[in-house]
């Protein structure tokens, strides 16, 4: 094994931590990365429709949370803390790409609306995440970005806004809670 390696898996041992969207891509390897390095008992993994199966680990606990509601995502996170004694790390992660069309005038309204409810009000997370590390001070709180911030073009418009909407929200959180 890595020495780094080793270290992740002494970082992460008894952490408690909720990954949003866990089923696919990011947030899957993410759960599987955690679990991996020690985060034994202390997994919470939210979707919305979660297929993904962690049978083979006892270290995962699932519960349903949509992410675009404040009391679904301030349950989460209480269930979360009564559960584990703590959260560490909130990787806030659930995402949709909405319609692929990458022309304005093809872009409508509702799939703006979706689009941001999921990607930008995950903030929800960031929000009841930092309601209970900020008397800690101590806790971890990510979000996933996408290289439409700096690839143009690519992805459709809305998506593209609603990732960097996200590294504006990061920022002023940094400055917000030091």
């Amino acid at each position: 094994m890595h020495v780094i390696e080793k270290k992740a898996i002494k970082l992460l041992k008894g952490k408690g931590a909720i990954i949003t969207r866990d089923a696919s891509g990011f947030g899957e390897a993410a759960t599987r990365l955690f679990v991996r390095h020690g985060a034994n008992g202390r997994a919470l993994c939210i979707d919305i429709a979660s297929s993904t199966d962690y049978s083979d680990s006892s270290s995962i606990s699932y519960a349903y949370c949509n992410v675009t509601d404040d009391t679904s995502v301030k349950n989460v996170v209480d269930l979360a803390v009564s559960k584990y004694g703590k959260l560490d790390i909130m990787f806030n992660n659930a995402s949709i790409s909405g319609d692929l069309d990458k022309a304005i005038l093809g872009t409508t309204n509702e799939n703006f609306k979706k689009v941001f409810d999921v990607n930008v009000y995950g903030f929800l997370g960031a929000k009841h995440a930092g309601r209970v590390m900020i008397p800690r001070k101590s806790g971890v709180i990510l979000f996933t970005a996408s290289l439409a911030l700096v690839v143009c073009g690519e992805t459709s418009h809305a998506y593209t806004m609603s990732k960097h909407a996200i590294v504006g929200l990061m920022k002023n959180r940094c400055i917000e809670m030091g």
